[in-house]
């Protein structure tokens, strides 16, 4: 078993493409209800694999040689999971309401490598 960094990514295309933008307040508030149902379901059924559910990802801080500055990606939530194989793990994402209900462009699955020897 190997443990995997599951990356969720959100864009403005992303969001475009769906109808998010197109509804009214109570219409997000009940899309976003059903996607939080929709992926704690997701976890409940893939709990087993689940080693940290993670959490959504706020706005970046961008440190560098000339110092620190505002970032921008397109990450907005991690999770990390344990499976026999790469494919294994991002299979787990298939269908994910990350980008069935919510607008979410994709989920980057990739393995947590250990920590070169000196």
């Amino acid at each position: 078993m190997q443990n995997f960094m599951a990356i969720f990514t959100a864009t403005p295309e992303s969001r475009a493409r769906s109808d998010w933008g197109q509804l009214d307040a109570n219409a997000v508030q009940a899309r976003r209800a059903e996607g939080v149902q929709a992926w704690n379901d997701w976890a409940e059924r893939n709990e087993a694999a689940i080693l940290d559910p993670g959490s959504p990802i706020g706005k970046t801080k961008r440190v560098d040689p000339a110092g620190l500055s505002d970032g921008a990606n397109t990450i907005t939530a991690y999770t990390i999971v344990r499976a026999e194989t790469h494919e294994a793990a991002a299979r787990l994402f298939e269908n994910h309401p990350h980008f069935t209900l919510f607008p979410g462009e994709a989920v980057e699955i990739m393995p947590c490598l250990p920590i070169p020897a000196a």
